[in-house]
């Protein structure tokens, strides 16, 4: 374990109350691609935002950084390890690093390297490497507080390309897919790691590559998952399986994270297409009944972020925008080809992987209305499928080795 810090300097920090526009976890604060920043440039100039700095040496890999009390945290790969690093939000200087588990064995084309986003709570960190090792870590320094193995201590089962799940805090409790027969799901203790339960769908499942989503029926609050063979409910309290949606099933790679609005979860795979869901109690237990489901409306790795009742998503080589309620497609456009995409103040930063181009876009329904757009730079040349964040006025684009931050709010 490698600790480079400043005690002084990270005292202070972590002594500070949470930034309003943080961003502590996979896709936001409320896991749904949409960051609470205001007062962000309208525009950005002809060659992009202002850099405010940038790092190339932090290890490669594919995983989103998260932002909490003036301090990014961001996982990494450097030859066989993962490490979780830590650094200074203003200036990105390295605080701390610590190895977190070993690159997972991808069993079809090899993309190695950690993809998962550590989730920051309170003072604690929890960070899942790809060969299954799931660590807390304690904020201030990364000491490991505890550590257990998804696949060696729960049987669990993952897809071709290792474990990518950035795990969900929820209260007390830490919720995660081992995948497999007899821990499918998992509820730990966060501040220990002991079991609470273990869901067992019945089959097993493979974990592929989303995270869970909290979603509630009527009071009854349960987790939902995306998985190899189905979308998947499960009781948050007691981990009884309750449901599952198979239509949206793909074998090659189950990838969104699902889109959840009160009642209704949308879910899609690449090779199938998006489906809709609505949840309703059945006096025993809750059923998940198809509103639609599109085979043109199918966000997979690049996310998909919900605004006004509106979804936007890049399917194939096009940015759609679609009717949640319905599914009825108001427009498509090229943009910047396959992306990925988050939201902030009623625009879509979109990040095009393979292009390379970042574009700012209006997000409504009447038609595609490009703000912006820039090439970034520091691009490698593997897809840069990582998902944009924008958090206390930073734009945070990670590409491999380089973790590139623009300066996006308004002088």
């Amino acid at each position: 374990m490698k600790h480079s810090f400043s005690v002084l300097l990270l005292s202070s920090l972590f002594s500070a109350v949470a930034y309003p526009a943080d961003w502590p976890q996979w896709r936001g604060l409320d896991r749904n691609g949409v960051s609470s920043e205001a007062g962000l440039l309208k525009s950005w100039p002809e060659n992009g935002p202002p850099l405010r700095w940038k790092r190339t040496d932090i290890g490669t890999g594919y995983s989103s950084p998260a932002i909490s009390k003036g301090v990014v945290y961001i996982q990494t790969t450097k030859g066989n390890d993962e490490f979780t690093v830590a650094l200074n939000e203003a200036t990105g200087v390295e605080l701390w690093s610590t190895k977190i588990g070993q690159v997972g064995k991808n069993e079809g084309p090899q993309y190695p390297g950690t993809r998962a986003t550590p989730t920051v709570d309170g003072d604690k960190l929890y960070s899942l490497a790809s060969d299954g090792e799931l660590n807390c870590l304690a904020a201030k320094a990364g000491a490991v507080v505890w550590h257990v193995n998804l696949k060696t201590d729960f049987g669990g089962k993952v897809g071709m390309w290792a474990y990518s799940e950035s795990v969900l805090i929820d209260g007390d409790s830490l919720v995660c897919t081992p995948g497999g027969e007899t821990a499918t799901l998992l509820k730990l203790k966060k501040l220990t790691g002991e079991v609470v339960w273990k869901c067992a769908v019945p089959g097993g499942d493979v974990a592929d590559y989303a995270s869970i989503m909290i979603a509630d029926r009527e009071g009854r609050k349960q987790y939902v998952q995306y998985m190899r063979k189905a979308l998947v409910g499960t009781d948050a309290a007691t981990g009884q399986y309750l449901w599952k949606y198979t239509r949206t099933q793909d074998q090659g790679a189950s990838i969104l994270t699902p889109v959840v609005s009160g009642n209704k979860v949308f879910v899609s795979g690449s090779r199938t297409g998006g489906g809709l869901v609505e949840l309703s109690s059945t006096g025993t237990g809750i059923s998940a009944k198809e509103v639609y489901f599109d085979k043109s409306i199918a966000p997979s790795i690049g996310g998909a972020v919900l605004y006004q009742g509106h979804l936007y998503g890049t399917a194939g080589v096009e940015l759609f925008c679609a009717e949640f309620a319905s599914g009825k497609v108001l427009w498509k456009d090229r943009s910047v080809g396959p992306a990925s995409i988050c939201l902030a103040e009623g625009k879509l930063y979109v990040r095009g992987y393979n292009s390379g181009d970042v574009a700012l876009v209006e997000a409504g329904p009447e038609a595609y209305k490009e703000i912006s757009r820039f090439k970034q730079p520091n691009r490698s040349k593997i897809q840069a499928w990582p998902h944009p964040v924008v958090a206390n006025g930073g734009l945070y684009l990670r590409d491999m080795d380089a973790l590139l931050c623009f300066d996006v709010k308004m002088p």
